[in-house]
């Protein structure tokens, strides 16, 4: 039985250190085989090493600049790019967590939509259904929350909290941060949306088990991945595309309506009724996308014929059902009658939850790009479609520019993407090696890179708890801030993913949102967030408001030149009503009885931190220099 080759991290890392950088045993004694010009751009070594925490991080923490320039610059981003640092600290957060580890399979039986839960129930007399009919939506909530706890089910809410958290204390304590990083920015990019509601329960194993073990790898390994995942398959709808006569129109939507009936979808399975497809045949809308989005860009040199050609290629790619009962549970007992023997003698595959299911193939010559695919070519020629996106040239400029503007800044230099796309096609797409020709290269070190980033709602939350040290024992309560401030994670509904963009992310209500976000996260108003101001200047009591703003923002803000912003932060200390704005703030904040079950509901103490402080510290987070990277 053919079946794609599935990369696992460990052979992953295995593979990069063997070929590409040194072996994890000569990490801290071995010559990195790059030297980082930095020097020549006029910085200093410790400049250099906040830069690139800046960069590399979600936040630089007061030690990280020693720690980097005792490692070494060169082999501190080598370690980042081995992703094998220690994690024994996180891996104890996460430990409560039970959701983390299940199967999509696992999920989808422990984690049930609202309206197969109600028709479970049905089904088995717990509820008559017409005296349902005749009585309010939610009479029936507490025979309802019975049921599910005689069964063994939990509420999907319960599922999402455990996710979001983990995104949040990943970010926050993880020691691999590169990897981290980069499975934010690489699942942004082959974006999927708990929006829609039909692909919503896969997308935890979505981000687990497709993006984050393949994030330092092959760019053509991370393409399979997200192609044969049952989120990009149900997200694009490729789930449903099936061979049809020639004659037949595929169907084809534009982004603009298709994001408006994701939006109608996730309406109507709110109601209960869930949309299916109007008729089965060809759906171009992941052929469409995987061009534009994911490889070639929208100047990639692609017609609409290739995309409809590449669309027929990519028939039969569908999902290994999952349900003993309901939706695909037919089709699950049917393939359960034959052996995977069986399968493969009649074209399919089958590995994982992907599924090949050859008989709705369309089995005719296509030509995508110039490229023929003789009839019969079955599962491999979409493999072989897959790879030759992945490896295109226009896939290498597309995606090292989208890397660059992650990076380096929102306007990077051509000679940087040239540099750039060289060594992606080099090295057939290898990610790591991407990242040491622009880390390497002059571009990343100039003027026109330094703090010329800004952070996005989430990264500004997570930097500030990593520069104040913070101990979140709600991450929950963070989630909803960073949703306040205008970033709804996971929940992007375009297949764009969210804008990397400055301008997407500040105008005067977001301003005021990440202000009131840093004054009533320094005078630790926000539930489960502890942090101990004091501690970070070594207990030593600051003399005036101006004399902490001084010390405090080269501690949160290090190696950079504070001149301008303490001047202009100066005299809102002064500010008659400052304290009153801390306390609007606070008010903002999450009650405390909307806490995380279990992880205490009892808001934080000021724990010695005195208002004075607490104020000045939240003015420094929630100012414009703090809002750069």
């Amino acid at each position: 039985m053919k079946t794609a080759c599935k990369i696992t991290f460990g052979s992953l890392v295995l593979l990069v250190g063997m070929v590409l950088l040194p072996s994890f045993s000569d990490i801290n004694t071995a010559q990195p085989p790059f030297k980082l010009p930095y020097k020549q751009a006029g910085l200093t070594p410790r400049q250099a090493a906040a830069h690139m925490l800046n960069r590399f991080t979600f936040g630089t923490r007061a030690a990280d600049v020693d720690e980097v320039l005792k490692t070494g610059l060169e082999t501190w981003f080598l370690q980042q790019l081995h992703a094998n640092v220690a994690d024994d600290s996180l891996a104890k957060r996460l430990a409560a967590y039970d959701a983390l580890g299940l199967s999509n399979a696992e999920i989808t039986r422990t984690y049930p939509k609202k309206n197969k839960v109600l028709r479970m129930a049905i089904a088995e007399g717990v509820i008559d259904q017409q005296a349902r009919d005749k009585t309010k939506k939610d009479a029936y909530k507490s025979e309802l929350e019975a049921y599910m706890k005689e069964k063994g089910l939990k509420p999907q809410k319960e599922l999402y909290r455990q996710f979001f958290n983990q995104k949040i204390l990943r970010a926050a304590y993880s020691n691999n941060q590169l990897q981290e990083l980069l499975t934010d920015f690489w699942f942004n990019h082959f974006n999927v949306s708990l929006d829609k509601n039909q692909c919503a329960e896969f997308i935890p194993a979505y981000e687990r088990d497709v993006i984050r073990p393949n994030v330092l790898g092959k760019f053509e390994d991370l393409l399979l991945a997200t192609a044969q995942s049952p989120a990009m398959l149900t997200y694009l709808d490729n789930f449903s595309s099936i061979g049809v006569k020639e004659e037949a129109k595929p169907r084809q939507i534009s982004r603009i309506t298709y994001a408006r009936q994701m939006q109608s979808q996730g309406d109507s399975t709110q109601k209960g009724k869930i949309k299916k497809p109007k008729r089965r045949g060809i759906n171009e809308n992941y052929a469409r996308e995987v061009m534009e989005l994911h490889t070639l860009g929208v100047d990639g040199g692609y017609t609409q014929e290739d995309v409809t050609q590449a669309a027929r290629v990519l028939t039969g790619w569908t999902i290994y059902p999952m349900n003993e009962k309901g939706y695909g549970s037919a089709v699950k007992q049917a393939l359960n009658k034959l052996d995977e023997s069986k399968l493969s003698e009649r074209g399919f595959v089958h590995h994982g939850d992907f599924l090949f299911a050859a008989n709705h193939h369309d089995s005719k010559e296509k030509t995508v790009l110039g490229r023929h695919f003789p009839s019969g070519g079955g599962y491999q020629e979409g493999v072989e479609l897959l790879k030759m996106f992945a490896n295109h040239p226009s896939t290498a400029r597309f995606i090292c520019r989208k890397i660059a503007v992650r990076f380096v800044n929102d306007r990077p230099s051509e000679k940087l993407i040239n540099k750039m796309a060289a060594s992606f096609e080099n090295t057939n797409g290898d990610i790591s090696q991407v990242l040491i020709t622009m880390v390497s290269s002059e571009e990343f070190w100039s003027k026109e890179a330094l703090r010329q980033k800004t952070k996005s709602p989430f990264e500004l939350a997570i930097s500030a708890v990593r520069c104040l040290d913070a101990d979140i024992r709600q991450p929950f309560q963070l989630y909803n801030w960073i949703t306040k401030m205008g970033q709804k994670m996971y929940y992007y509904q375009a297949p764009t993913g969210f804008p990397d963009k400055a301008e997407y992310w500040i105008n005067t209500g977001a301003l005021l949102n990440r202000m009131n976000f840093g004054l009533a996260l320094a005078s630790q108003r926000i539930p489960g967030i502890k942090i101990n101001l004091p501690a970070l200047n070594r207990n030593r009591e600051p003399e005036s408001g101006e004399a902490a703003l001084v010390t405090y923002s080269k501690l949160v803000m290090p190696e950079r030149d504070l001149s301008q912003t303490v001047k202009r932060l100066t005299p809102m200390l002064k500010e008659p009503d400052l304290a009153t704005k801390v306390e609007q703030a606070a008010r903002q904040s999450v009650a405390p009885e909307q806490a995380d079950r279990g992880m205490g509901k009892d808001p934080m103490t000021m724990q010695g931190n005195s208002t004075m402080l607490a104020q000045v510290v939240g003015v420094i987070i929630g100012s414009p220099e703090f809002q750069r990277k």
